[in-house]
This record gives structure tokens, sequence and C-alpha cells, in this order.
């Protein structure tokens, strides 16, 4: 390996279980530490509240919550999001390596600096993949999150959706979030790789940045497609009160119709503030766990290759010469 490669990547002799194992620990930590907010956001995108959940802010929705349902009703659905949230972001991960390697989103070398159409790419072809995988999570979790679920547990509303509605519920929304995501995770990319090349243009691991730029992506991505968010949310739990004896409401088109229909331009935004303070944390413990990850990773291979190339001896070896010295001086 080069000792200029940047740390911005895993080195070349990385392998993909490296890759692998720094996005499933950065997915998990980000989803089930911000779970609690999560729920709130899903309550407050509700189109037509029942009355109990009727909230005037977020730290109104969780006192409101927890008094009305118990302690552990912002947490119910994390076992779900936990089992999912870890493959997905382990493949969501190292395709975005991976194809910011091959689109150039690396380059250091005659022109240094940002590429940001490489790094949107980059991220768009990675939340593919990522959604395929965590979208049916998506439609469990967030009918466990709602006013008045009736289901019992994950397994039991998974159980019921795909009895009364089929396969098709768990992809309703797909178009949806692939819509909203791929802006969103492409803005998010860029605007991280922005704040790296401007804060940490060395590119070496340093906390505070990655933890600042991940916020400040986060927030940016996440105030600009809220829309699509709130449709993602009407289409995954299918309010019975939006719905009004209709059969189900089926994709992007008829989502942004309702929405338009019952709340008017601004239930687009319902639950902006909610889901910006979400996404702000949480893309920063996303990328601090994942850039850590890296970095350990980067320190580990780079030590072992060192101690490769430098011809070190084993300590096995040194003893055996230590011993064929002291005989040689014996026999003198």
């Amino acid at each position: 390996m080069d000792a200029d490669d940047p740390y911005e990547s895993l080195p070349k002799e990385s392998s993909l279980a490296a890759h692998l194992g720094a996005g499933a620990l950065a997915g998990m930590a980000e989803h089930c530490i911000m779970y609690p907010v999560d729920s709130v956001k899903t309550r407050m995108q509700s189109i037509i509240p029942e009355p109990g959940a009727r909230y005037r802010s977020i730290a109104h929705a969780f006192k409101t919550i927890i008094r009305q349902e118990g302690l552990l009703r912002p947490v119910r659905g994390v076992s779900v999001v936990a089992a999912g949230a870890g493959p997905a972001h382990a493949l969501y991960f190292s395709c975005y390596e991976q194809m910011k390697k091959t689109l150039g989103g690396n380059s250091r070398g005659m022109e240094p600096g940002h590429y940001p159409i490489a790094n949107g790419a980059a991220g768009c072809i990675a939340t593919v993949f990522h959604d395929a995988s965590m979208n049916p999570v998506d439609v469990v979790k967030q009918r466990l999150q709602m006013y008045g679920s009736p289901y019992k547990g994950a397994i039991d509303c998974f159980r019921t959706v795909l009895r009364t509605e089929g396969v098709g519920a768990f992809y309703r929304s797909f178009t949806t979030q692939l819509t909203m995501n791929l802006p969103f995770q492409s803005i998010h990319f860029m605007v991280y790789e922005f704040m790296q090349e401007t804060f940490n243009p060395s590119h070496e691991y340093n906390p505070e940045t990655h933890l600042v730029s991940g916020a400040m992506a986060g927030a940016v991505a996440a105030a600009v497609t809220t829309p699509l968010d709130v449709c993602k949310t009407l289409l995954n739990t299918q309010e019975k009160r939006v719905r009004n004896k209709k059969a189900a409401i089926s994709g992007m088109v008829d989502a942004f119709r309702t929405v338009y229909r019952v709340g008017g331009f601004f239930a687009y935004f319902k639950g902006v503030r909610a889901r910006v303070v979400f996404q702000m944390p949480a893309t920063a413990i996303s990328w601090s766990v994942y850039e850590l990850f890296k970095h350990l990773i980067t320190n580990q291979q780079r030590s072992a290759l060192y101690a490769k190339e430098s011809g070190r001896r084993e300590p096995k070896q040194d003893l055996v010469l230590l011993r064929q010295d002291k005989m040689s001086l014996a026999v003198k």
C-alpha cells in the first residue's frame, strides 16, 4: 500500500468484511440511539391524527406518549430496526466506498479536491441497494409506531400485513422511498464531503469534523426531502381516517394528491422539525462510528503491512539467532 494513500478510504487491502462491519455498526448505532425521536417524527407526520395524538411540539409529544402509553412506548419496534439496519447499512456503506473509488471520488492525484458528482452518484447507487432491503422494515416499524397500533409486536405486524394486504404492501412505498432517498443521499454525501474538504482537507481521522459534517449533512438533506417523507409515512401506515373508506393509498402520486387534498401545501412539511432533529444526530453518529471503525482498521492493516514490508523478524527467529550467537562464543 502506498504510504500516501488517503485515510478517507479504507486501504486497498481491506476485505469486504471490513467495509460490511463498519457499515453495520454505523447503521445500528444511528437507528437504535435515535429511535425514540423517529417514533415522534412518525406520529407528527400523521395527516389526520387521533385526538390523543395531537402534539404541539417534539417535547410535548414525548411527554404525552410516555404519560398516556408508558415509558417504553417510544422504543416500540426498535428490535426490528436493529435487525434490519445492520445488513442494510453494511451493504450501503460498502457499496458507497467501492463506487466512490470506481467513479473517481477518491482521486487525490494531479487534481486534488472535492468531487461532488462522483460522491453523489456513489450515494445514489448505494441507496438503491439499501432501500430494497430496508423498505419492509420501515413498513413494520412505522405501523408499530403509530398511535393505537393494533399489533402485538413486529412478528404479529409482519404476519398480519402479509395475510391481509399481501407482499406488495411491504413495497408500496418503495418508489416514494427511493425518490426521496436518491436526492437525500446525494445531498447528504455531497454536503458531508464538502464539509470534510473544508474543515479536514488533510483527510485525517478527526472526530470533531466527522461529527459536525455528519450533522450538517443530515440537517440539510432532511429539510429538503420532508415532503417525500410525509408521503412515504402515509403509504406505510395507511391511515384509516385519511383513506376514508378507500381500499388503499396505492402509490407516490396518489399519496401526494391525498396529502394536499386533506391538509393543503403545509401538510407536506408536517414533522419537519422532528425529522431534522432526528437526522442531525443520527447522521452524526453514523459517520462518527463509521469513520472510527475505518480509522481502527486502517491503522491495524498499515501496521501489519509495515511489519511485513520491513522484514521484521518474528520473536522466535530472534531467540534462535541469540542461541546460535551464544554457542559460537562458547566454542571460541
